[in-house]
């Protein structure tokens, strides 16, 4: 009994497997459909790839079946029959509708297909594709295979009876399927490798809250399947968590760790995101949308599209993005399940799923130890622990960490782990160091202005006062603006008010010719605060029109004195052989004398500078005279 039941399993999966043979067959030749039941059997006559020893030896098996084996086969031939007949085909024959393809434009989901490109896991580990294996239509090796849109709604619709989310084609879907299968075609291949390490993670959480599992291929419109991803916004990982929001879910961020880079926490993390927004608006493609423009956009759609909570019905009132999210979604679904009928085959990715392990870190440790100690390379190392930002296992206090690892090290690291700890690196790295690296990191933070914020919030999130931020910046008001750089520092650890009063003076007293160094850490309010006086005038006596500054570089901070020491100027000779430079972004006169050997009181004599000039660039200076 069990033998017929696994041959009637065989006929099915013969029917189904060669039904994407009768796709190709309509894309290429546009033969008429034939019946159901005389394409199943020249499908096992002369159509199916199998051996003919097997074919042969099936069909004797096939022969003995007989009442409700054969009544079963008959169903299914029927069924498939059915379905085929009652197919609606909204294109024609020959109709091939025009892709929309406005939303593709300076999109961030083609800037992350990019990004894919410095996956260095990627790079290193490659095999090339088995024709024999995969390549079973007999695709020439960069054949694109083309299909007529009832093909891909069809497939769509056999996918979309699988899934509670809604899966249509239109043009806006094939505008993204031509994206991932015809134009990106290296970076899906890329990306149908990379989902063998990240695909089983996901189905276990989806699974574990009960949820779609066809959710899993979000992470490929928001990442593609880039561990470290980033947007210009700010969105961080495979899940592309705003700082905000992963905060919420508990993701936590600070210098050296960042729980969004974590694949496991975020990915628990976006499930349990999206099942909230899904118990808001009751339909996955709303939480799709939600997701990735937040509820605001999507509740502000929903009221300009008269209250209906439909995403094809709000979608003209969504942000431009968006609504090109949940078509990239749908596309991606397609081409992932498609993808051998559209002639991609996945690259190696040189680790699967099960054959990455994890332990628990105690005792800080870098990943520098780590490589040498246990022969591991660092790239490998940075790729299945993206969270940690600097290299660094900060485990102190009793607090421990997760380092992931080839399931095969997991073992010698056990055994050694004591004499790890204690390993000290070529590049010196040490307990030690390491130590001192996490306290510096703890203690002093670099705060990145993001849209919408003031110094009160801020200063709320680091549990200071706003006085303190304006004084650790030099800052003469609360003004700040969306990318700004500020210096933080933990409850406890910012300098006293009178040692920053004695570096000052001291600082000062050795400034006797009127000019400051400038050190790493300091910008112009900073100095500006130092030397009493305002930042206008800072930036007019050096010629600044902008508030970059470097190490080391010399700035004007006293008018007097510098007039009391000021050089005689040569005068220009009269024959013009002088030495020219074009301004460019970000000079300054301290770098031009500086490059040119000549002097800023120089340049500003020869080229009747005022202490108001500011340096233009295209415009050209007198910087020296040609000897």
């Amino acid at each position: 009994m069990n033998r017929k039941y696994n041959i009637v399993i065989l006929v099915v999966t013969v029917l189904l497997f060669n039904s994407c043979q009768l796709f190709k067959g309509s894309a290429k030749n546009e033969k008429p459909i034939e019946e159901p039941t005389k394409i199943a059997q020249d499908i096992l006559v002369e159509e199916n790839p199998i051996s003919e020893e097997l074919a042969l030896e099936e069909g004797k098996d096939l022969a003995e079946l007989s009442g409700d084996s054969l009544s079963i086969v008959k169903h299914i031939f029927d069924d498939t029959s059915a379905f085929a007949r009652g197919f609606e085909n909204r294109f024609g024959k020959n109709d091939n509708i025009e892709e929309d393809t406005r939303m593709l434009s300076g999109s961030a989901l083609l800037q992350q297909l990019d990004s894919l490109t410095t996956v260095k896991f990627l790079n290193k580990y490659t095999f090339e594709s088995d024709p024999e294996k995969l390549n079973i239509y007999g695709y020439d090796a960069k054949e694109v295979p083309l299909f007529n849109d009832s093909v891909y709604e069809l497939r769509i619709e056999v996918l979309n009876v699988q899934t509670p989310i809604e899966l249509v084609y239109n043009k806006h879907v094939k505008a993204f399927i031509n994206l991932y299968a015809k134009k990106g075609r290296s970076q899906t291949s890329r990306m149908l490798g990379l989902k063998e390490i990240y695909f089983p993670l996901f189905e276990e959480v989806l699974d574990k809250y009960d949820m779609p599992l066809e959710l899993k291929y979000l992470a490929i419109v928001e990442s593609a399947l880039n561990p470290t991803a980033g947007s210009w916004a700010g969105a961080k990982g495979l899940w592309q968590f705003m700082y905000g929001t992963g905060k919420m879910y508990g993701l936590q961020s600070n210098s050296l760790v960042d729980d969004r880079f974590d694949p496991y926490k975020a990915t628990d993390a976006a499930a349990r995101h999206l099942k909230d927004l899904y118990e808001i608006y009751g339909t996955w493609e709303l939480a799709l949308a939600a997701y990735n423009s937040g509820p605001g956009n999507v509740n502000r759609a929903i009221r300009r599209a008269g209250g209906v909570k439909d995403y094809w019905a709000v979608w003209p009132f969504l942000p431009r993005e968006t609504r090109g999210y949940v078509p990239a979604f749908i596309a991606v679904n397609y081409v992932f399940n498609y993808a051998t009928e559209h002639n991609i085959y996945p690259t190696d990715p040189g680790i699967l799923y099960h054959g990455i392990d994890s332990v628990t870190v105690r005792e800080v440790l870098s990943f520098d130890q780590i490589s040498e100690f246990m022969h591991i390379d660092k790239d490998d190392l940075d790729f299945l622990n993206p969270a940690y930002k600097e290299g660094i296992l900060p485990a102190t206090d009793g607090k421990t960490y997760i380092l992931r690892l080839p399931r095969e090290k997991v073992g010698y690291f056990i055994d050694h782990e004591d004499s790890l700890y204690n390993f000290k690196s070529e590049k010196g790295i040490e307990r030690d160091k390491l130590l001192a690296q996490i306290k510096k990191a703890k203690e002093r933070s670099i705060h990145i202005v993001r849209s919408g914020e003031n110094l009160g919030l801020i200063a709320r999130k680091y549990h200071t006062s706003v006085g303190k931020i304006k004084a650790w910046n030099g800052m003469k008001s609360t003004r700040i603006y969306p990318g700004q750089k500020l210096i933080v520092y933990s409850p406890g650890s910012a300098p006293s008010k009178s040692s920053e009063s004695t570096k000052s003076s001291s600082s000062y007293a050795k400034s006797t010719d009127g000019y400051h160094t400038v050190r790493s850490g300091e910008n112009l309010g900073l100095i500006a605060k130092k030397y009493s006086i305002s930042l206008s005038k800072l930036k007019s006596w050096n010629g600044l029109s902008n508030n970059m500054i470097k190490p080391g570089q010399k700035l004007k901070v006293s008018e007097n004195r510098v007039v009391a020491k000021q050089e005689k100027v040569e005068p220009l000779p009269k024959d013009g052989n002088y030495v020219y430079h074009t301004i460019k972004k970000g000079d300054t006169l301290w770098d031009l004398a500086k490059k040119y050997n000549s002097s800023v009181n120089k340049i500003k004599t020869w080229n009747s500078i005022t202490n108001s000039y500011k340096l233009k660039p295209g415009n050209k200076l007198i910087v020296n005279i040609r000897s």
